[in-house]
């Protein structure tokens, strides 16, 4: 076996051992209090879209849980925004480029 199958096999165990604690936490049906916990405290420690892959759960549903709890959550990663940023001015320049050269 190689090495980057040994890996993925043991993050995806580990994965798995989340997910079955996630769950019985609950008593089937909807969400459990406790769930909604375990949920949130993962959120905050590893970020809202890695417990979202993580638990299985979409994305929305946890950021609907914080913001209940009175907790602000972005829509996107704080770095989404400086990128979007000097996207826009990289842009700006091959414009000003563009009609320079005509």
């Amino acid at each position: 076996m190689r090495i980057n199958h040994l890996i993925k096999a043991l993050i995806e165990a580990e994965a798995e051992e989340e997910r079955a604690k996630f769950y019985s936490l609950g008593s089937g049906g909807h969400y459990s209090t406790d769930q909604k916990n375990y949920a949130l405290t993962k959120a905050q420690g590893i970020g809202v879209r890695a417990t979202a892959r993580l638990l299985r759960i979409p994305r929305r549903t946890i950021q609907r849980w914080l913001r209940g709890k009175g907790i602000t959550v972005k829509r996107c990663p704080a770095w989404v925004y400086e990128w979007a940023y000097w996207r826009r001015k990289s842009r700006e320049k091959w414009e000003r480029i563009k009609y320079y050269i005509k």
